[in-house]
């Protein structure tokens, strides 16, 4: 990277700004904790991963080699009444688990395609992982922090804590009492010694339906297990980063710490890295309030809460305008500008391009046109290299348009700036766009049928289940909708199917 700059992240352990030094040099090692495929994709899943997409794609051009390993859970995350969340989405589909995991995990692809994220370069899944997550139990139980009983098996919560002062809440940054105060107490686990305890394994019951064999019980793994193994699996015991959404600091964060050094005795991560939440409309998303909206709906404007359909990368550069560590408020009136500036963006970088660099018309003398670029092209890098922050970025790609504006309306000769400058000008405003925001031109100007066929499949799925679940509005509204944009929705027995007017 450039030896004039030094990235510096905020570390989630610290509290602080730590500039990054990877474990081993120019390679970067990084887990982020994926989806429960039993439903749906919603915007704070999407807010997550095009934030270290960003992220991703920043150690890319700083020349890192980085081995970006995203997991999905397909087992073991219990809902508040002790259910499986894959045997809740396999009853209520009336499907196999299995089904309901592929079925998920593949509109979850579609949906990151959609919103132009670059693929990890490890995608495992739990189910694929449970000899290393029994190898994991028995290593905790070796190391004396776990205990069976009756076929489950236990982290010991307080133990750990005692023999590692200030590890458990390290992430959350709370004390140990309210921890303790905060952990629910699932219907599954009466047997644990103290509340705080978590099961890294449970015995089967005869309604669960994802199960397996081990040393204990026929059962499946915790859900925070399947992390700790994974990423150790394929990243070391130690690696340089770990991310997530917030609302995964506890408990799921501090007790993958605590489970790998109950393992090994050591860290997972130098460096934990947490988005910020979604809110609508200034409120927390809730689905009892009706306050919440999916990205489907965004794509096809049939939400209650806004005044149009948004594309999908006017939502990809909406969620850039806000610093990843920044909670982010969904508002139609947000959301026509980040239309608007996305539009002028993506307008400014198609007139630079055009410029052309005539090295004849210059005289060779360094003017204040140029020093004013040039420190505009290292601002846009220098907010990068504070975080991540793509709003610093964006703002100084926006001072650098107005100067593409000038020459192109000829209040500046083109010969007013440098040629090796308005050639650097031309190639970091590309460079930002498309290698680090990840931007391409809007669905509907490019006419990219692909993207179309994406966005048409998740919305007539959201309107199959409207009918199954006899919301006739939600589905007529859709119809309607996109009726009134010239698709014709038709339905016949093997599901609805779509053409253009």
């Amino acid at each position: 990277m450039n030896e004039t700059r030094a990235l510096k992240i905020y570390n989630t352990l610290s509290g602080k700004k730590e500039i990054f030094e990877p474990i081993v040099a120019d390679h970067v090692g990084m887990y982020v904790c994926g989806p429960t495929v039993y439903n749906d994709a919603h915007l704070g899943n999407c807010r997550t991963y095009v934030s270290f997409d960003i992220i991703h794609r920043y150690f890319l051009l700083l020349g890192y080699k980085v081995r970006y390993v995203r997991n999905i859970t397909d087992v073991g995350h219990l809902t508040d009444d002790g259910e499986d969340r894959m045997s809740k989405g396999s009853k209520l589909t009336q499907l196999e688990p299995m089904e309901v995991a592929q079925r998920y995990t593949l509109g979850f692809h579609e949906m990151m395609r959609i919103l132009n994220t670059l693929p990890p370069s490890i995608e495992p899944r739990a189910t694929g992982h449970i000899p290393e997550q029994i190898e994991m139990v028995q290593q905790i139980l070796d190391r004396g922090l776990a205990y069976v009983r009756n076929g489950s098996v236990y982290f010991n919560v307080p133990k750990f804590a005692a023999e590692n002062p200030g590890k458990y809440g390290s992430v959350s940054g709370r004390v140990l009492d309210d921890l303790y105060s905060e952990t629910r107490e699932l219907k599954s686990q009466e047997d644990k010694d103290h509340p705080a305890d978590f099961a890294i394994w449970m015995k089967a019951r005869p309604q669960d339906l994802m199960v397996w064999n081990s040393p204990w019980s026929t059962g499946f793994p915790g859900w925070h297990l399947e992390c700790s193994a994974m990423s150790t699996k394929y990243l070391g015991k130690t690696f340089d980063i770990h991310g997530g959404g917030n609302d995964l600091k506890f408990p799921h964060h501090e007790n993958e710490v605590a489970q790998n050094f109950g393992a090994c005795n050591c860290a997972p991560a130098r460096v934990w890295m947490h988005t910020n939440m979604l809110l609508l409309n200034n409120k927390k998303m809730s689905k009892s309030d009706g306050n919440t909206i999916s990205p489907a709906e965004l794509f096809a404007g049939t939400s209650e809460h806004t005044s149009k359909a948004y594309a999908p990368m006017v939502v990809r550069f909406f969620m850039l305008m806000a610093h990843y560590r920044s909670t982010l408020d969904i508002t139609d009136d947000a959301l026509l500008a980040a239309e608007k500036g996305f539009k002028k963006l993506m307008e400014t970088n198609k007139i630079l391009q055009a410029l052309p660099v005539n090295a004849s018309d210059y005289d060779g003398a360094e003017n204040d046109h140029d020093r004013a670029v040039l420190q505009l092209i290292e601002e846009a890098f220098r907010g990068m290299d504070d975080d991540f922050n793509t709003a610093i970025a964006i703002a100084a790609l926006n001072e650098i348009g107005s100067f593409v504006h000038k020459i192109a309306n000829q209040q500046l000769e083109t010969n007013a700036l440098a040629p090796w400058v308005l050639e650097k000008m031309k190639v970091t405003f590309n460079t930002f766009i498309v290698d680090i925001f990840g931007l391409n031109s809007d669905s509907t100007e490019t006419g990219d049928e692909g993207t179309v066929d994406g966005l048409m499949s998740l919305i007539l799925d959201i309107r199959s289940q409207a009918r199954s679940q006899k919301d006739w509005p939600t589905s007529d509204k859709i119809r309607d909708t996109l009726t009134a944009v010239g698709i014709l929705v038709k339905d016949g027995k093997d599901g609805a199917t779509w053409v253009k007017q």
